[in-house]
């Protein structure tokens, strides 16, 4: 177990890009092979506008990295937070630190991103992709990004999660976030047992709609008991999802430099009926 998270916490950037490659290019074959809707789009250039995000998010993960060593190592030398409370085997805390990791990095944040307005703004730039695919999952306005990096701050804060296991937590997440968007579906009955435990493409699909409700649900990374446990799931046919957003205009969803200024555009209007919500 040791030379596991050695690996992992060792793991040269060359390595942890290599992985992002083959994540995306494993879905891309199937997207290829097997595809869920059929697009009429220039899938080049949707690639090449999501993967700008991507390099965004990859700069600003570089500087949250630097910026959070002092923290892994003050948790180290003080034994601080939930997990150094108690005495566990190392695979118990590994699964407990990723699934905390899970619910407040992940569900929790996602879930505020849709309910408090000035971040629902950040975040509606990942929901006005008009075909959603692998690179979608990569499509996040900076904005959105360091909040959610901020909350996993919160939970390695709180449960003293060790940087090894973080690590795992962190190539775990790369792989499930362009396997839920991806363009592919899996055997219906296959997708709908697996949905009882992970985040499958089918189900993350319905959070992609348009309009809500069921733009407001399925909130989940890995693990989709969290939208059963807090009555945030939905599964049904994925094939009645229609991409994008009602409140932004589909015709942009590839500007890059419209989608970066969504958040401050006076003319983007979100409903104001939805009080809270939106």
């Amino acid at each position: 177990m040791e030379a596991f998270l050695t690996f992992f916490e060792t793991m040269p950037s060359w390595q942890k890009l290599l992985w992002i490659v083959a994540c995306l290019s494993f879905n891309w074959i199937f997207e290829a092979a097997i595809p869920l809707m059929k697009f009429q789009y220039k899938k080049l250039k949707h690639i090449g506008v999501n993967l700008v995000f991507l390099s965004m998010d990859l700069a600003i993960n570089v500087l949250f990295g630097l910026a959070t060593v002092g923290i892994f190592i003050w948790i180290g030398q003080n034994n601080f937070g939930l997990l150094n409370l108690v005495e566990l085997p190392i695979v118990v805390e590994m699964i407990i630190a990723i699934l905390m990791l899970d619910l407040f990095a992940q569900y929790m944040i996602h879930w505020l991103l849709h309910r408090v307005p000035w971040m629902w703004r950040f975040h509606m730039i990942h929901h006005s992709d008009t075909h959603v695919d692998a690179t979608t999952a990569t499509r996040h306005h900076p904005g959105d990004y360091i909040t959610r990096e901020l909350f996993a701050l919160v939970a390695i804060f709180l449960f003293g999660i060790p940087f090894a296991f973080y690590a795992v937590y962190r190539i775990a997440t790369v792989f499930f976030a362009y396997f839920t968007h991806a363009n592919w579906s899996l055997p219906k009955g296959l997708d709908k047992a697996l949905s009882y435990i992970i985040v499958t493409p089918d189900m993350h699909k319905f959070h992609h709609h348009f309009e809500r409700p069921w733009t407001d649900t399925n909130f989940g990374n890995i693990f989709s008991f969290w939208d059963r446990i807090f009555g945030t799931m939905v599964y049904d046919d994925p094939k009645q999802v229609v991409y994008g957003l009602d409140i932004l205009p589909s015709e942009k969803d590839e500007n890059i430099l419209y989608q970066l200024s969504v958040p401050f555009r006076k003319d983007v209007k979100t409903d104001p009926d939805k009080g809270f919500w939106w």
